[in-house]
């Protein structure tokens, strides 16, 4: 998992994997709970919209606390960025 985390925040996107929308450094960013990727904020808005959206954010939260928090004690914040917008 930590390898995961480590991509997912790394911005090493420069586009979203959703819409191919360009994304600079000063971009807000969030990691989608349904694959981990950087998503632009609009993708996130229509994420959120999923009628499993709930279902789905619950358990990757329980299950990121169990891959990270616990067993590495959430290097980077790897969970909190699924939830709060991030730049580079």
């Amino acid at each position: 998992m930590a390898d995961v985390w480590k991509e997912g925040i790394r911005c090493c996107e420069i586009h979203c994997p959703r819409c191919e929308k360009q994304m600079g450094a000063d971009d807000e960013r969030i990691l989608s709970v349904y694959d981990h990727k950087a998503i632009c904020m609009e993708c996130k808005k229509k994420e959120e919209q999923r009628p499993d959206y709930g279902d789905v954010s619950k358990q990757m939260i329980g299950q990121c606390m169990i891959d990270t928090e616990l067993a590495l004690s959430d290097p980077g914040a790897y969970c909190y960025h699924h939830f709060y917008p991030f730049t580079c």
